[in-house]
């Protein structure tokens, strides 16, 4: 139990490691913080680096797209439809599980995985 308390103690007066999340999206209410990290008085951690194989957004490259249609096929979440009169697809990333299924099945590589994943919006689309 002692301990316990002792490294309540001891972390109540350490300095946070972490950044305001996401600094550069950040509200009015800490246009201070960032100030005075451009004035060197405060220091921003560096972010950690992305995994290697990670699946983030989904890129597409409608040129590259052949329009068969596989990719439609294997979605689960149904955010990939054909638009059949253009043979070309829509990606609705707001549907997007992320699963990267569509990538793997597509013959001209015109999706892929990138490593974004600060996706939040206040539009849906």
């Amino acid at each position: 139990m002692f301990g316990m308390a002792k490294e309540l103690l001891r972390q109540l007066f350490k300095k946070p490691f972490t950044n305001l999340f996401p600094a550069k999206r950040a509200p009015g209410s800490v246009k201070d913080f960032l100030k005075a990290v451009g004035e060197g008085k405060k220091k921003l951690n560096p972010p950690v680096p992305v995994p290697e194989g990670y699946r983030g957004k989904i890129r597409y490259y409608r040129d590259k797209c052949i329009g068969c249609g596989l990719c439609t096929r294997v979605c689960p979440a149904e955010a990939v439809v054909l638009i059949p009169e253009e043979k070309k697809i829509r990606y609705h990333m707001s549907r997007c599980c992320f699963c990267a299924q569509c990538v793997e099945v597509c013959p001209v590589k015109a999706l892929e995985t990138t490593q974004e994943f600060l996706l939040a919006d206040y539009k849906k689309s």
